[in-house]
């Protein structure tokens, strides 16, 4: 078989050089297209269920959810195993696919089961799935450069500006906001006044809801115009709030004002976000799709970042404190001057050891055309170019340089031979006219 091959190429050596310069062309657009990134991906083939329900105890999520979910989503097809954590307020779990299933398809799956197991779960719990990203998806870190501005602000802004306009960027499965205060009316209820005035907590809780409210009307036409009738009862300040009526005791109103403290605040924290030790800071976390090309989607969304900082206050700018395409760079560039400096070493010691240009080329253009073949089969099993995968293709001209010069010592050594046994009295020439290493006691078939 072997035999035949070479034969092959030998009658048809303008097909192989065709073959050759094509697959290194399509490796050279490979180059182009693979996807970068810094370092490889290897968490595991995994869908995230997350489920708050704030206020309870780790035991009490355990049993009520955690548990239920954790039992009903084991049945799920193609799951290596399913994982559950319980912390105070918080419930994960992790299905582990097995590792060739699609995410998409994966999490199709969860959503499906969780329609049945969301009835077991406690009313007003419902369980969401985690993003679509993976344990590396980290990749740009931000914060808001926005003195004199208060952190509640500065979140609000965060929150309701920058955050859904970064998450529309391609490529980007979510955008974690981080620091700062998350506003909100907060009623500090007095017990001793709820108790004189003869009331519950429930009852606040009722006007607070009816009273935040919008309710529809119909089509009214007249003189052939037609409005539209409807109540607007959303509460939109702190007197609002404080102004709401209970109940009437002896004809006179009873307030919200009167039995608590009504305010504006942040909701309460676990810690906060500090930079450099300078103080408190408001940003966010850009966390990548499953899949997508690490260096190509931190380009995009610096470029949005220029489009929506033109909506900011007067002041407020982007301050990037991580950036991972600032270490994808250095790596490929690392390994790249690498590859370049041993292509280089490798071709001046054939060509001194072998001197026979011939020989030399031949083994040389082994090293782009192999190296144009492993971005090929990158592409191919949809593998990124990373620190790993290009110091494998580094290390692998060793190698791919040493069976070319043991393939052409043996050849040029076997050609010698039949040489001297055709001019048996010529020997002067060719005599130790032969490639020297450490493999020439070595015989293969001519």
């Amino acid at each position: 078989m072997i035999e035949q091959l070479i034969s092959l190429s030998l009658r048809n050596r303008f097909l192989v050089l065709l073959i050759a310069a094509g697959m290194f062309g399509w490796g050279a657009l490979s180059v182009q297209s693979s996807k970068i990134d810094a370092i490889p991906d290897l968490s595991e083939n995994q869908v995230i269920v997350f489920t708050e329900w704030m206020g309870r105890s780790p035991e009490i999520i355990e049993d009520q959810i955690t548990y239920p979910l954790v039992t009903n989503l084991q049945g799920l097809p193609r799951v290596k195993y399913v994982r559950g954590s319980s912390m105070f307020g918080m419930s994960f779990v992790y299905v582990v696919f097995n590792d060739d299933v699609d995410v998409y398809w994966g999490r199709d799956r969860v959503l499906e089961r969780l329609n049945y197991a969301s009835r077991l779960l406690p009313e007003g719990v419902t369980p969401t799935l985690g993003p679509d990203g993976t344990g590396v998806g980290h990749i740009l870190w931000y914060t808001l450069d926005a003195p004199g501005m208060d952190l509640g602000e500065q979140r609000a802004i965060q929150d309701w500006y920058v955050k859904f306009a970064l998450q529309n960027v391609q490529g980007v499965s979510e955008i974690a906001s981080f620091g700062g205060f998350q506003k909100q009316y907060q009623v500090t209820i007095n017990p001793s006044k709820l108790d004189f005035y003869g009331l519950a907590f429930q009852d606040v809780i009722r006007s607070l809801r009816v009273n935040n409210n919008e309710a529809g009307g119909r089509k009214f036409e007249m003189s052939d115009v037609g409005y539209i009738i409807r109540t607007t009862g959303y509460l939109k300040s702190i007197e609002e709030i404080a102004n709401l009526a209970l109940r009437s005791s002896n004809g006179n109103p009873i307030y919200i004002r009167d039995i608590a403290t009504v305010q504006m605040s942040g909701e309460p924290r676990l810690g906060i976000f500090d930079l450099n030790g300078q103080g408190e800071v408001v940003g966010g976390i850009v966390v990548m799709r499953y899949g997508e090309n690490a260096d190509q989607v931190i380009d995009r969304i610096k470029e949005k970042m220029v489009d929506v900082s033109k909506g900011f206050p007067e002041g407020v700018k982007f301050n990037i404190i991580y950036d991972r395409s600032e270490l994808i760079r250095e790596s490929v560039s690392s390994i790249k001057t690498t590859l370049i400096e041993e292509m280089i070493v490798v071709s001046l010691v054939v060509i001194v050891f072998l001197f026979h240009w011939r020989s030399a080329i031949s083994i040389i253009i082994q090293i782009p055309i192999t190296i144009a073949g492993s971005f090929i089969l990158l592409n191919a099993f949809n593998i990124t170019s990373n620190i790993m995968s290009l110091t494998g293709i580094a290390l692998a001209i060793g190698v791919i340089v040493d069976n070319g010069i043991i393939m052409a010592e043996n050849a040029y050594k076997h050609l010698s031979v039949r040489y001297s046994e055709l001019n048996p009295g010529d020997d002067s020439n060719h005599k130790d006219d032969r490639i020297t290493s450490g493999d020439h006691d070595k015989t293969y078939p001519a």
